[in-house]
């Protein structure tokens, strides 16, 4: 069985990740799409919350699982028995950083490939923060995000509104 491994922080996950994650399951035996912790981000939502969106914009993918993981991403990979990591790649400059990070997860897990898939043209420009700063100014997200999560994504924007304000 090959079984492949979808990182990625998800905060929110938008259609743009859920374009790689319908391609990548149909490539792969079973995909497992995996919230990791990103040390240089501060999340919007709490991992077990992303992990709910996940899981509800997947549900009727049957080949797919997600989780959550704290570990390095190819130990990870190599105690699920995953033989490739998935990610999409956006621009050229996503390309860079994501080869290194390839290069080091095969250093450490030989086992272990990196498949990149490119974003289709609709999702070049898409990315979670680009769908964040567009939350705070009302901008309507039906475009950028799964429906499923649209009602949650809105009320977080709404509470982060109301902090601020009075503060």
């Amino acid at each position: 069985m090959k079984i492949a491994i979808y990182p990625g922080s998800f905060d929110p996950v938008t259609n743009g990740h859920l374009n790689i994650i319908r391609r990548a399951a149909c490539i792969f035996d079973k995909l497992i799409v995996c919230v990791m912790v990103n040390a240089g981000k501060e999340p919007m939502f709490t991992t077990a919350e992303r992990v709910q969106m996940l899981s509800a914009v997947t549900k009727d993918m049957n080949n797919v699982v997600v989780d959550s993981s704290e570990e390095l991403l190819a130990e990870y990979a190599r105690r699920q028995g995953g033989c490739v990591i998935v990610k999409g790649l956006r621009a050229a400059t996503d390309f860079e950083k994501e080869f290194q990070m390839a290069l080091i997860n095969h250093k450490i897990n030989p086992g272990l490939d990196t498949m990149f898939l490119t974003a289709e043209h609709q999702y070049m420009y898409l990315s979670s923060s680009a769908v964040k700063e567009m939350g705070f100014y009302n901008v309507d997200l039906t475009d950028f995000l799964p429906e499923e999560i649209i009602p949650a994504f809105e009320s977080r924007i709404l509470s982060i509104k109301n902090r601020r304000n009075t503060i």
